[in-house]
């Protein structure tokens, strides 16, 4: 079975086989691990050692965000959310239950946001402190340009929460150059190839120092991580965490370096999602986003006339690919991911078992 969700992804032997071990997060064997994946992770964001410092939280990328909201926006205090697609709106409901204010951006949810309607937004709304970006939308596909939307927030005067869940390891990111992101978010099972488990906040030390004390929450409060950090080291965890998954997400990091850095994978990355759109194209699907919108972690396709969804999902497994099994586009869809330990033989893969789950279905051709 081929998994081809834009998360978890498939994963490679070497990384799985590093769980295999019983091992305690105070265990001072442990420490110096957690340790070494926490700076190697601010490095790769192209943080600076004394600047930036990664804060990792047991969880998922929401959990990542929503303690990023509520660590660096005030209680009360106002964010702008560029509003082109489901994670767009998951984060907007992450920061109103926390009691932020947020005003949406709308845009479609076939495009990447721009820096003159984010600039333009923020000049009517001075009362937001924040910008929140989603860097790589994996409802559909597209991708906001954080460095470019960031110079629009730095010019205004503003501080940005990145959302680089699905983009991390792969697509470009560069801390040191936009002093403006309070904080860049991200997993260990997307883009880096590791395991689900931990979420990574890669921060401004000054800015987690500045906003102590405002969270509202123990648990997702990254200045308590800051400061267990600063007290107990950096091979401290705060609570018992998933620690199979930092043994695994070190092998994963060095398979990264291995295949010759964010670069190269990216480019692997971007052959996959070619394939892909091109294989289903030629299939008769529907591209949902055009060749110059199509972002490299994940393709989607609008649904033929008359497919019934669960039931292609379930002939997609017996022809061994397993995507997401819902959507989340504004139109129906479905979605295949370009990531993971995968390259082309996958993707021509993953393109035969959607004309032959189609072709079981009696919808031989989509066009």
């Amino acid at each position: 079975m081929i998994l081809l969700t834009p998360g978890p992804v498939q994963t490679h032997p070497t990384v799985r086989a590093a769980m295999n071990e019983d091992v305690a997060p105070w265990n001072a064997a442990f420490r110096p691990v957690y340790e070494e994946v926490r700076h190697r992770l601010r490095a790769l964001a192209g943080g600076v050692e004394g600047v930036h410092a990664t804060l990792p939280l047991q969880g998922a990328g929401h959990m990542l965000m929503e303690a990023a909201i509520r660590s660096f926006v005030a209680p009360g205090a106002a964010l702008l959310v560029p509003m082109n697609g489901e994670y767009a709106r998951r984060m907007a409901r992450l920061a109103r239950e926390a009691g932020r204010v947020v005003i949406e951006l709308p845009l479609p949810d076939t495009r990447g946001a721009r820096a003159e309607e984010v600039a333009e937004a923020l000049s009517r709304h001075p009362e937001a402190t924040h910008v929140a970006v989603v860097q790589s939308e994996t409802g559909s596909g597209i991708v906001n340009d954080p460095a470019a939307i960031g110079a629009a927030v730095r010019t205004a005067g503003r501080r940005m929460i990145l959302d680089a869940v699905s983009a991390f390891g792969a697509l470009p990111l560069d801390l040191a150059s936009q002093p403006e992101v309070d904080a860049a978010c991200f997993t260990s099972n997307k883009c880096l190839e590791g395991v689900p488990g931990f979420g990574f906040a890669v921060a401004r030390v000054d800015r987690v120092e500045e906003c102590a004390g405002q969270a509202g929450s123990w648990s997702l409060d990254l200045a308590d991580v800051w400061k267990n950090t600063q007290v107990n080291g950096w091979g401290s965890m705060r609570f018992t965490g998933p620690v199979q998954a930092i043994l695994a997400m070190r092998v994963a990091l060095d398979r990264l370096d291995a295949e010759g850095g964010r670069e190269v994978r990216l480019a692997r990355y971007r052959a996959n999602a070619r394939a892909l759109h091109e294989g289903f194209a030629a299939l008769g699907l529907r591209p949902y986003l055009s060749v110059e919108n199509q972002g490299p972690i994940v393709v989607t396709v609008h649904q033929p006339e008359g497919l019934d969804f669960p039931r292609f999902i379930a002939a997609l497994e017996r022809n061994g690919v397993t995507i997401s099994a819902y959507f989340t586009t504004e139109a129906p869809s479905f979605r295949v991911g370009a990531i993971g330990d995968v390259g082309l033989l996958e993707m021509r893969r993953a393109v035969e078992a959607v004309r032959d789950s189609l072709a079981e279905l009696g919808l031989p051709r989509a066009a």
